[in-house]
C-alpha cells in the first residue's frame, strides 16, 4: 500500500531573500523538516548578490548574474514565493503583513531584508537621486544611465568601501564609453576611515587614476537633476547621483514591537530576537552578543545556525549558537579588472586579487545556478503494466495543463446530456450551459484547477478568473459562485489559515466581478485543488461560437504561453522574472474586456485545448475557415525560448491532434499550449476591431489582431 503524504502542522515564514534566507532555502531542499511549510516574501522574484555590484556597474558582469532566482530555489525547497514587501508583523496574531493580500501566518518567522541607503531627509534625493540599496532599482537605473547617451556627470554620497567601490565602477564604465566627465566622491567627514591606512591610500590613488574626484568634510545642501549644492556653494555637476552613506533599516521594523538598536533588530547569540520565534539575520540584524559592521559575510556564514535553529524553533533538535569572527577578508573592486584585498592590516591589490574575488562571487553564485537534482522515487520492482508510461518522465502539469483532453471529454459527453428538461439548452459556447427563466437566460459553468503554485491566494485568483471565463466569453453578467477546495492534508490550525486566505481572496475577486460566492464545499487530499461553479445573467442573447461571420477580425486579450512556462518551472528550467510574469498575466480579470468585446459575433476564452484548439471550435461552430498571423500572436515572456528547447505541458500531445495539419516547432507549438485563465478570443466587425483593440490596449490589456475569419472550410491556415 502506498503511503499518503504527511500532514502540514507548522508555517516557517522567510521575510526577505537575504543572502541568509537564500542559502536556508537551499539546504532546506536538501533536508526538509517533515510537516513544515515554508513561505519567503521577497519583493521581487529574484534577490540580487551585492558582492557582484560594483562588477555589473563597471561592466564586468550581466545584470541577470547578480540575481539569485528565488522562484527556482523555492521550487527545490518546495517553499511558496510570496512575491511583495513586507510592511509589518503583528505579534499577538503571529501574522506579517503584506499589501494586496490576506495577512501571513507564522509559528517561527525571519527577516532578512537588508538595509536601505535612501536619504529621505537630504531635500532632493527622492526626486533626483537613486539609494545604493536596495540593488533591484539601483541596477537598473544605472544600467539605463549607463547605456544611454546623457552626459557623463555622476556622483556617490558616501565614503565608506562600498561608496568608493561604486565611484570607481561607474567612472570605469563610462570612461571605457568615452562619455565620462566628471565622477565625484562626497562625504561629510573623512572617506574611508574602517579601514588601514595602506588600503585608504591605496583606494585614493586608485580614484585617482579613475579620475574621481574627492569631496571630504563636504555638507550638502541640495540635490538636483543636474547637479548637487554644496552648502559653502560650489556645484558639483551629476546626472546620477546614488547613495550609499552608512546604513538605514526599513522604517517598517520600527514598528514591529521588537527590541531593537539603533533601528536594527537585536538578535542573541542563536539568532533569536526579543520574540524567541522570531529570528533576523544579515545587515537588519544587530548582533546584541558581539556587534560587528554591516557585511555580507556574516550573513553567509548565519545560514547554517538559521537552518538549525529553524527545525529546532518548530519542534526538531536544540539550538546552536553562532560565533561571528573577528575580522574577514576585505575583497574592493577598483573599477577595472582588479582589486584590493586586506586583513588585520595586511594589503594586496591587483589583477589576480579581482580573479580571486570573481572566483569567490562565481562559486556562491553556482550554488543557485546549479541546484542538485532531486530524483523522483522509484517505482515498486513489481507494477502494473503501462505504469511507467503513466507516470511519464516529467511532473503533471497543474492548472489547464493537468486536464483530460478534448478527444476524450467529447467521448464522455455524448448524446442527450440533459434529457426532457426544456428549460436547459446546450449553446456551442465552451462548457457552459444556458438555462431560460421566462426571458432570462442564466450562464452556468464550472471549473476546477490542480494548483500548480504554492501561494494559495495566487492560485485562487487564477483559479476564480478562470472560472469567470465562460462567463465572460458568453457576455453574461457574474451572477453567484460555489467553492470546491481540496486542501493538503494538514492541522487544523493550518487548515483555518488556508481557508482564510483562499476564501478572503476568492470573495475579493467575484466582489470586483459584481458576484458573490453563497456556499461551497470542502475537503482533505493529497495537494491543493481550487474550482468554483459559476452562474451568470445575459440580458441579450448569449456570445456564442456559432456567430463568426467572413470577414471578422480575430482579437486575442492575453499573450499565450502559460503551460509551458508552468511545465518549465515545474521542471526547474524557467527564469523567475518569467513566472512572475506569467502569474501577473493569469491574475488578471476580464471583466472590462468582455465588456469593451461586448458587440463580438463570437468568442470564447482561450484555456486547456490552447489557441489552435479553441478557434478550431469557433471554426467548426460557424462553418467558416480561420487565418491565424502567427507573428501577430502576443506571448509570454520566456515561452517561445521554452518552446524552441522542447519544454512541453502534459496536455500538449492530445491539444496537437485537434489541428494536426499545423505547422510544428518553436512559436507553432504555443498554439497547442493549454491556457490557465487564458485571454478572450473574439470575432468582430473589420471596421470596428481597431477601435476595439485601442479601448483594450487603454484598459491594460496586452491584446492584439491575430487574424480573420472567412468563408471555407472549417480549419485554421496560418501566415
Amino acid at each position: 500500500m502506498q503511503s499518503p503524504s504527511l500532514p502540514l502542522t507548522r508555517d516557517l515564514v522567510l521575510i526577505g531573500g537575504g543572502h541568509a534566507h537564500a542559502l536556508v532555502l537551499r539546504q532546506w531542499g536538501m533536508n526538509p523538516l517533515a510537516g513544515a511549510r515554508v513561505t519567503v516574501i521577497n519583493p521581487g522574484p529574484t534577490a540580487p548578490y551585492s558582492g557582484m555590484l560594483p562588477g555589473f556597474v563597471a561592466g564586468h558582469y550581466t545584470r541577470d548574474a547578480l540575481d539569485i532566482d528565488l522562484v527556482k530555489l523555492a521550487r527545490f525547497a518546495n517553499a511558496r514565493v510570496v512575491v511583495g514587501s513586507a510592511e509589518g508583523i503583528d505579534l499577538d496574531r503571529r501574522e506579517v503583513h503584506v499589501p494586496g493580500r490576506p495577512p501571513i501566518a507564522f509559528d517561527v518567522a525571519s527577516v532578512d531584508v537588508g538595509i536601505t541607503s535612501d536619504m529621505p531627509a537630504l531635500p532632493g534625493f527622492a526626486d533626483h537621486a537613486i539609494p545604493a540599496k536596495p540593488l533591484g532599482r539601483f541596477a537598473a537605473e544605472w544600467q539605463s544611465f549607463r547605456d544611454g547617451d546623457a552626459a557623463g556627470d555622476v556622483a556617490v554620497i558616501g565614503g565608506g568601501v562600498a561608496g568608493v567601490e561604486l565611484i570607481l565602477a561607474m567612472a570605469f564604465a563610462l570612461r571605457t564609453r568615452g562619455r565620462l566627465r566628471q565622477a565625484t566622491l562626497i562625504d561629510n567627514a573623512q572617506t574611508l576611515t574602517a579601514i588601514g591606512p595602506k588600503a585608504r591610500q591605496r583606494l585614493l590613488d586608485a580614484m585617482q587614476k579613475q579620475g574621481v574626484t574627492v569631496l571630504e568634510h563636504a555638507e550638502i545642501t541640495e540635490i538636483g537633476a543636474e547637479s548637487i549644492l554644496l552648502a559653502d556653494g560650489r556645484e558639483v555637476p551629476s546626472r546620477f547621483t546614488t547613495g550609499a552613506a552608512g546604513a538605514r533599516p526599513y522604517d517598517w521594523i520600527r514598528d514591529t514591537g521588537l527590541q531593537l538598536q539603533d533601528g536594527f533588530i537585536t538578535v542573541n547569540e542563536t539568532l533569536q530576537s526579543s520574540d524567541p520565534m522570531i529570528f533576523a539575520a544579515g545587515d537588519c540584524a544587530h548582533l546584541s552578543a558581539s556587534p560587528r559592521p554591516k557585511a555580507g559575510v556574516y550573513a553567509v556564514r548565519q545560514a547554517p545556525i538559521l537552518y538549525n535553529n529553524f527545525r529546532a524553533a518548530l519542534g526538531s533538535g536544540t539550538l546552536r549558537p553562532y560565533k561571528a569572527q573577528k575580522d574577514y577578508l576585505k575583497l574592493i573592486s577598483l573599477g577595472e579588472k582588479s582589486a584590493l584585498g586586506e586583513r588585520f592590516g595586511a594589503t594586496f591589490a591587483g589583477p589576480m586579487i579581482w580573479k580571486w574575488k570573481d572566483r569567490i562571487d562565481q562559486t556562491f553564485m553556482q550554488k543557485f545556478r546549479d541546484l542538485p537534482k532531486m530524483e523522483a522515487a522509484p517505482l515498486p520492482s513489481h507494477h502494473a503494466a503501462g505504469l511507467a508510461e503513466a507516470v511519464g518522465d516529467k511532473p503533471m502539469c497543474g492548472g489547464c495543463g493537468s486536464k483530460v483532453g478534448r478527444n476524450a471529454l467529447r467521448d464522455a459527453f455524448v448524446q442527450d446530456r440533459v434529457g426532457s428538461r426544456k428549460d436547459v439548452e446546450f449553446l456551442p459556447g465552451d462548457d457552459a450551459a444556458v438555462l431560460r427563466h421566462g426571458e432570462i437566460r442564466q450562464v452556468l459553468s464550472t471549473d476546477h484547477l490542480r494548483a500548480f503554485t504554492l501561494d494559495p491566494v495566487v492560485m485562487t485568483r487564477i483559479a476564480a478568473v478562470h472560472a469567470l471565463g465562460d462567463v465572460w466569453a458568453m457576455g453574461a453578467a457574474p451572477q453567484a459562485a460555489l467553492a470546491s477546495l481540496t486542501l493538503p492534508r494538514m492541522s487544523p490550525a493550518l487548515q483555518q489559515r488556508s481557508l482564510s486566505e483562499i476564501m478572503t481572496v476568492a470573495h475579493e475577486v467575484f466582489r470586483e466581478a459584481g458576484a458573490g460566492i453563497v456556499g461551497g464545499h470542502t475537503t482533505l487530499g493529497d495537494e491543493l485543488t481550487i474550482g468554483f461553479a459559476v452562474t451568470g445573467l445575459c440580458e441579450t442573447d448569449p456570445i456564442t461560437l456559432a456567430g463568426a461571420l467572413a470577414g471578422d477580425l480575430l482579437i486575442l486579450t492575453k499573450p499565450i504561453g502559460s503551460g509551458v512556462l508552468m511545465a518549465a518551472e515545474m521542471q526547474g528550467a524557467a527564469q523567475g522574472e518569467w513566472i512572475a510574469a506569467a502569474l501577473e498575466q493569469m491574475t488578471r480579470p476580464q471583466s472590462e474586456a468582455a465588456r469593451i468585446l461586448s458587440s463580438a459575433h463570437a468568442m470564447t476564452d482561450v484555456t486547456g485545448f490552447g489557441l489552435a484548439g479553441h478557434l478550431m471550435g469557433i471554426s467548426e461552430a460557424s462553418n467558416l475557415r480561420a487565418h491565424l498571423r502567427i507573428a501577430d500572436i502576443p506571448v509570454l515572456q520566456g515561452a517561445e525560448e521554452l518552446a524552441q528547447s522542447g519544454v512541453r505541458s502534459t496536455l500538449f500531445p492530445e491539444n496537437r491532434l485537434l489541428a494536426p495539419e499545423l505547422p510544428e516547432g518553436g512559436k507553432h507549438d504555443l498554439l497547442f499550449d493549454p491556457q490557465t485563465a487564458g485571454g478572450l478570443l473574439a470575432c468582430v466587425a473589420k471596421d470596428e476591431a481597431e477601435t476595439l483593440l485601442s479601448q483594450l490596449s487603454t484598459a491594460g490589456y496586452n491584446a492584439a489582431i491575430i487574424g480573420e475569419m472567412s468563408a471555407g472550410a472549417p480549419g485554421i491556415d496560418l501566415a
